[in-house]
């Protein structure tokens, strides 16, 4: 019997979209279920713990968004090896964009030779990685503090209208030239969601979908049954409209209520969230542990919820008509018209036959949204044995994944 849409809440996104939750955490400890808390101390950034050891020049940018926050973004101008793509502003850029409970740290757990932006750097592609507000090195605002529930107020239709614009802005101004873009997950929806309301007309040259989550109404997970049985509703009234911190205590005794379900394995939970991955390093997994999950905006784990509940790509609803009318002029929120990107745009998508959050069925949604799309503009892959995390952090990806990008990318010059 299928679920009830109703049901589907925002604690099985919390479950569903987070990539991995700490496998064995001890009973007592007060380090949260998946670390230590956004309170440690985290001086040095992302250039400095994970480039420039292994002999990559780098850059730490700050960007400031047209609603005030301060973003952090890296700048990986060349491979390690001289000479690949040309120089200085010749190199092609490339902007990378994480998902969701995660930051840049992501993609840079692996080996160099692994991770994808040390393999695009040393395919002499010019390197920025770009991080979403809330995340640890993006807590700044030009008027507001972390501290207070306002600088929370946000969902995705923020990232989609004021972050990417300004990351792409800033990477335009740095470089003078059309970019490339690759967005994971998350970076997939507010990727395609913004293209299709024009912000990157002038700025885009290609886009790279991986593990598209566009739409979300055939997620298949282990979790599903357990966790649709809440509401977002009781999230909302645990955390408020405020900061989602997954290594928070609320969070942590939240979501180990839900492995305390008879059948659900949370030693396992990795696969149980993002399907069963092929290519996952056992070391990698711990690093990322230590690194992420990261915070977001409860509103936009709610607006996530909406989602996967409507089936639909739309604006943040606020329940009530007359508060949209107030938002948005009308009593249901906009729809984000995925095919009114641009049509000879050049996009690329992979997906996985193991994703349970990327389900087969929902990127067929996406691409019967693209179904107008010019053939010679539009190249998918579809990848078997990969799952949702096999893309960011797969031993494997370089061969599998990233070359078909990089040739991707070269054929667009």
């Amino acid at each position: 019997m299928a679920r009830p849409p109703e049901l589907v809440s925002l604690a099985s996104l919390i479950l569903l979209l987070a990539l991995v939750v700490e496998p064995h955490g001890a009973s007592g400890s007060t380090r949260g279920l998946f670390g230590l808390s956004n309170g440690a101390s985290e001086v040095a950034g992302i250039c400095a713990t994970s480039v420039t050891i292994h002999g990559y020049k780098c850059q730490e940018h700050q960007v400031e968004t047209k609603d005030g926050y301060i973003l952090s973004m890296q700048r990986i101008p060349e491979g390690r090896v001289e000479g690949n793509g040309g120089a200085g502003n010749t190199k092609q850029p490339v902007l990378i964009q994480h998902g969701v409970l995660v930051d840049g740290m992501a993609w840079l757990l692996n080996s160099p030779q692994e991770n994808l932006p040390m393999v695009l750097a040393d395919k002499g592609f010019d390197v920025w990685i770009a991080n979403t507000r809330g995340t640890r090195f993006c807590r700044e605002h030009v008027s507001l503090d972390s501290s207070q529930p306002e600088f929370w107020n946000w969902s995705w239709d923020e990232l989609v209208s004021f972050d990417l614009p300004a990351v792409f802005d800033f990477v335009f101004n740095q470089t003078q030239q059309r970019i490339h873009y690759i967005g994971h997950s998350l970076g997939t929806l507010i990727g395609l969601a913004s293209f299709s309301e024009g912000h990157q007309a002038n700025t885009l040259k290609s886009a790279a979908f991986l593990s598209p989550i566009a739409y979300l109404s055939h997620m298949n997970t282990a979790l599903g049954t357990v966790a649709a049985k809440a509401f977002v509703g009781e999230i909302t009234t645990w955390f408020g409209v405020a900061e989602f911190n997954p290594k928070g205590q609320q969070a942590s005794v939240f979501l180990k209520s839900l492995c305390n379900y008879p059948g659900v394995d949370c030693y396992d939970l990795l696969n149980a969230i993002t399907g069963k991955n092929c290519c996952l390093n056992f070391s990698t997994v711990d690093l990322f542990i230590k690194n992420e999950p990261q915070s977001t905006a409860t509103k936009n784990m709610v607006h996530l919820a909406q989602t996967v509940r409507d089936g639909v790509i739309v604006k943040y609803n606020y329940g009530r008509p007359d508060y949209n009318v107030m938002h948005y002029g009308a009593a249901k929120p906009p729809v984000y018209n995925i095919s009114n990107i641009p049509r000879d745009l050049p996009i690329f998508i992979s997906y996985g036959g193991k994703d349970a959050l990327s389900d087969i069925q929902d990127v067929q949604l996406l691409l019967d949204s693209l179904k107008f799309h010019d053939v010679n503009k539009l190249m998918t892959q579809f990848i078997k044995d990969y799952a949702h995390a096999d893309f960011v952090m797969g031993t494997n990806a370089k061969d599998v994944v990233y070359n078909q990008v990089v040739m991707f990318f070269e054929n667009q010059q």
